[in-house]
Parts: C-alpha cells; structure tokens; sequence
C-alpha cells in the first residue's frame, strides 16, 4: 500500500490527521504532509478512513504495483 496526495485539491481540514496521525500531519494553514508513504498494513484502517472522511478527496491507496485501488474497493 502507498497514499498519495493531491496537494491541489488539499485544503488543509486536518481530517486525514485525526483518522491516523502517525501518517499525516497537516501544519497550521497548510496542506498535508505525509509521515510515511508507505504505512505498514496494521494502519491500513486508519489510512482507509483518512481518505475516505477527506473532504475534498485529495488522499489516494495505491497498491506497491501502482495500480490504483478505486474508489469502490475503498468503501
């Protein structure tokens, strides 16, 4: 698994944060910065709800292949 991130479509609500905090850290009025890329699978919940709560849809997982895994298999 590796997340990747739209920093175009990123406005900084921190909610990838909340959902898994040793991934993501939004810095005050900024854009996400990811902690680890590739987060071991024993995070893989937290990452799936970090992008799934995004509001703007800015988080993507990627499979090590990068191949996209979409939308519907995240839900």
């Amino acid at each position: 698994m590796k997340v990747v991130v739209d920093l175009d479509l990123c406005q900084g609500h921190a909610m990838c944060e909340l959902e898994a905090p040793h991934v993501f850290v939004v810095p005050k009025r900024g854009k996400v910065e990811i902690l680890d890329a590739t987060p071991p699978d024993a995070l893989l919940a937290d990452v799936e709800n970090a992008v799934r709560f995004c509001p703007t849809q800015a988080l993507m997982i990627v499979d090590d292949g990068d191949s996209t895994i979409s939308k519907d298999e995240r839900e």
